[in-house]
């Protein structure tokens, strides 16, 4: 794998852990939505992601590698930001607007303590890809040193 090899896969990781944070923001920022444009309420969503790399196992990666010296390792891909089907929660309200005729009211399918789990996995997974940029970086000033 070559050091830009290395940053590109780092960079994945960042775009995607981002875009994770995103999505996590927008789950707590809804989290007491009762109406949305589709009339229901707000539905919890999730980032799904997929190895962009085309190697089964870790064997399988060591013999691309040695085969060729240009492999393609690509990092983290999103696939796609998917609903989640869990059901809504039941909360007894009378007077709020979109109670229905038992007076109960569909919250929203977002837990807070889950998303700020999430958030709090998303946050690390950015800070570990910075930090391996930064090792990568390191390796290459290194390396452009060694030739004075």
């Amino acid at each position: 794998m070559s050091i830009f090899n290395a940053m590109n896969v780092s960079a994945s990781g960042l775009t995607a852990e981002r875009l994770r944070m995103d999505v996590i923001s927008k789950n707590i920022a809804n989290a007491n939505t009762t109406r949305t444009a589709n009339g229901g309420p707000y539905r919890r969503q999730v980032v799904v992601f997929k190895t962009n790399d085309n190697a089964k196992s870790f064997s399988d990666y060591l013999q691309s590698a040695r085969k060729s010296q240009n492999n393609n390792m690509n990092g983290v891909e999103v696939v796609g930001i998917r609903s989640d089907k869990s059901l809504f929660k039941k909360v007894y309200d009378p007077g709020h607007p979109d109670a229905n005729e038992e007076g109960y009211v569909l919250m929203p399918n977002v837990e807070i303590v889950t998303e700020m789990a999430n958030m709090i996995s998303a946050s690390r997974g950015y800070e570990a890809n910075i930090t391996a940029l930064n090792t990568t970086k390191n390796m290459a000033l290194k390396a452009l040193e060694i030739g004075k």
